[in-house]
């Protein structure tokens, strides 16, 4: 049996698709709503093709408890913050985890951790923990990280193909942890040593992060010189040597917009490379708002409360709406002190903001400027109802001609 640690986005598809491949699995969360939830047979976020992994798992026997198990392997899977002064990691919830786990756990147990880390993190705050309860790491207690390497909206799929990486002080551990991951996973396992897979993990997110920090930063000097970044991108992409990524409002998630500031925390004299292409990024949402000022100021609006902001959620059709773009630019207007912007995404049910709707013909009857900041299907599918608006395309997925752009 395997008991796995933490339910959320991550933590969750990997516990239904290892019991859905035959593995006995036990998955464990304090949240105890959530945990209710599950037991309800109901899953507790949109993903295409969750709803049917899920029922695959029940059908594999899979169990949910608030109580962490007596068995030989845990896998950790719980949120890694980090301090946004310091840029370091914040591992609380997976030493937490980790001690729980130790109360527990019989001599012989694998603990593999899953949660991304920055390199190190377990040699300073995991090994610790295991260490002070009486374990000898090698001997009793066997450590392992194993980085997930999915993205929302494609987690299904990613999770079956994508390759891993196993890291263990043992190769002997590691490889045995390799067999039960490729129990479902066809893409390439890796097994290597823990500190080269922390690092990979983070360096796979930070190389993203600073490649769309280029193409934000190209959006502003193409702005402020009048040119169309657009065409220029199109151009010159078409070398065989060149892929320039579209630039966005922002960067948002909990593996993009995060990682890569456990480097620069780490290593702050090291990374200015990274660390300006954060700032570039984390700049974004007020280069949209000056970008909204700028167009009521050219059709003579001076009332903000008729603009309306199209899509919460980080990226393209999910619920996830962790560090997006579109609460930062919210955050940023507040500061401004500004009637607030009208909001509406078609993921999230629940209010979360101010003057947030739930209806798009409601919202698009009280706004005369749209701001699209995420681009849903929902809304390519629905291009006729801007056709009298003002609309400020963030994501080049309006066809209307008279679209303003970043």
């Amino acid at each position: 049996m395997i008991n796995v640690i933490g339910l959320g986005y991550i933590g969750l598809p990997t516990a239904l698709m290892l019991a859905s491949h035959g593995v006995e699995i036990v998955g464990t969360d304090y949240n105890k709503e959530l945990v209710a939830t599950l037991n309800a047979g109901k899953t507790t976020f949109k993903e295409d093709g969750l709803d049917e992994l899920f029922a695959d798992a029940l059908k594999g026997g899979i169990k949910f408890t608030t109580e962490y198990q007596v068995t030989d392997m845990y896998i950790v899977s719980v949120p890694t913050p980090y301090d946004k002064f310091s840029k370091k990691i914040d591992a609380c919830y997976v030493n937490a985890a980790v001690k729980e786990v130790m109360r527990v756990c019989p001599k012989g147990a694998t603990v593999v951790i899953e949660s991304t880390v920055s390199p190190g993190t377990i040699d300073r705050f995991v090994r610790p923990v295991i260490e002070e309860n009486g374990f000898v790491i090698g001997k009793d207690i066997n450590l392992v990280h194993a980085p997930e390497r999915i993205i929302p909206g494609n987690m299904v799929y990613e999770l079956l193909h994508n390759n891993r990486t196993i890291g263990a002080d043992d190769k002997a551990v590691g490889e045995k942890v390799k067999e039960v991951y490729a129990s479902f996973c066809q893409g390439d396992i890796v097994v290597t040593d823990i500190k080269t897979a922390e690092m990979t993990k983070v360096v796979e997110n930070t190389f993203r992060a600073v490649n769309i920090a280029f193409a934000n930063e190209l959006a502003k000097i193409c702005r402020h010189d009048g040119m169309d970044v657009y065409e220029i991108i199109k151009i010159c992409n078409m070398h065989p040597r060149v892929n320039i990524l579209q630039p966005g409002p922002g960067v948002g998630g909990h593996c993009i917009s995060v990682d890569p500031w456990f480097l620069v925390g780490d290593y702050p004299a090291l990374t200015k490379v990274i660390w300006e292409s954060m700032k570039v990024n984390d700049s974004m949402p007020e280069f949209v708002l000056e970008r909204i000022h700028e167009i009521m100021k050219e059709k003579g609006m001076t009332d903000t409360t008729r603009v309306g902001l199209y899509g919460l959620t980080y990226k393209e059709n999910v619920d996830d709406y962790r560090e997006s773009p579109t609460l930062q630019l919210l955050e940023c207007q507040e500061k401004h002190l500004a009637a607030p912007l009208k909001v509406y995404d078609p993921f999230i049910t629940n209010d979360i903001v101010a003057n947030q709707y739930h209806d798009l013909d409601k919202f698009l009857a009280d706004v005369d400027l749209v701001v699209i900041m995420v681009n849903h299907n929902e809304i390519k599918e629905n291009m006729d109802k801007l056709a009298d608006k003002i609309v400020l395309d963030t994501r080049k997925c309006c066809n209307i001609a008279s679209t303003y752009r970043l």
